[in-house]
């Protein structure tokens, strides 16, 4: 992953199979040197309502399930550093598991947070924005969201672009995706797809303009998308045979395109929108991830700044 050197894993506390750290082990594996941290946020509420005890007894009970967590973190480690890498573990009392994650990559300053993801019924998440949710919104370093499965050596590796785009910070997320893409494939053996998706012909205009030629409008938006990938394809030495141009929304054609190359990882960029705007409109990284099998590293444009910084400083 070249330059993931210092790497925060977030533990899952209800698996007993940790799927973050073993992908994390491998990261670290491939960087040679890099540090590992196996973090866990915690917190029940039951002890801050437990009115018959003293302040100073409710923290005494908080540290005993502390420590009780950090010896289970140990021991997930041992093998690990039993094989000589660079392993610690930390667990922190927070009743907002992303905020303290958030809080650990502008503190420490990680290269890269490593967490298991799963899929969200659609109630879970228009009533509970899940921690996958508000780090892909808000994280400013890389996030590799895990799924069950193993990388296999001379896979394929997925880039999604938006080759189309005039904003030059969406230009440049293009060009950080593809050279990213670029040092993974390269890392792990693997071949790598450029995909970009295009808008399928609106509906009312076919209705409204009789004379209108659907075809021809839809040929005509394919061989734009298509020059445009090749271009930008050809300015990192990709060739047209290893670039996807599909017709459809990014959140269906994605998966699928994932799905026909048995893709071991695809790389997206998240603008890290949040607020009303995020609620309304929603981010193509959000929507794709619970569609997806295989793993998703999200890269945020170079100069995102995390909201929680911004909070910190004024």
């Amino acid at each position: 992953m070249v330059k993931y050197r210092k790497i925060l894993v977030v533990a899952n506390p209800e698996e007993e199979l940790q799927v973050a750290l073993s992908r994390a082990v491998k990261v670290a594996e491939l960087e040679q040197d890099a540090e590992l941290t196996l973090l866990l946020p915690i917190y029940d509420f039951s002890y801050e309502m437990t009115s018959m005890l003293s302040a100073e007894e409710r923290r005494e009970m908080q540290d005993g399930v502390i420590a009780q967590r950090s010896e289970w973190l140990e021991q997930l480690l041992a093998p690990y550093q039993a094989q000589g890498l660079k392993v610690a573990s930390k667990v922190v009392w927070h009743s907002r598991p992303f905020e303290c994650i958030l809080q650990e990559v502008l503190t420490e300053g990680y290269d890269l947070v490593v967490k298991a993801t799963h899929h969200h019924s659609f109630l879970q998440t228009f009533i509970f924005t899940p921690t996958d949710w508000h780090l892909l919104r808000k994280c400013p370093c890389p996030i590799l969201l895990v799924k069950e499965g193993q990388w296999v050596r001379g896979g394929h590796i997925i880039a999604a672009i938006n080759c189309t785009s005039e904003d030059t910070e969406q230009q440049k997320l293009n060009e950080r995706i593809t050279a990213e893409g670029l040092k993974v494939a390269e890392l792990l053996g693997a071949s790598l797809y450029l995909v970009n998706t295009y808008p399928g012909t609106p509906v009312n205009v076919a209705i409204e303009l009789p004379e209108f030629d659907p075809r021809a409008y839809s040929e005509a938006i394919r061989t734009h998308h298509e020059q445009l990938m090749h271009q930008h394809a050809a300015h990192f030495g990709i060739g047209e045979a290893w670039t996807r141009v599909r017709e459809g929304l990014p959140e269906e054609v994605l998966p699928e395109l994932a799905r026909e190359l048995n893709a071991n990882l695809m790389i997206m960029g998240c603008v890290g929108r949040t607020g009303l705007s995020a609620a309304l409109l929603g981010n193509t990284a959000e929507q794709v991830v619970d569609q997806l099998h295989c793993d998703m590293l999200i890269l945020k444009p170079d100069d995102y700044v995390c909201p929680i910084a911004t909070r910190r400083k004024g």
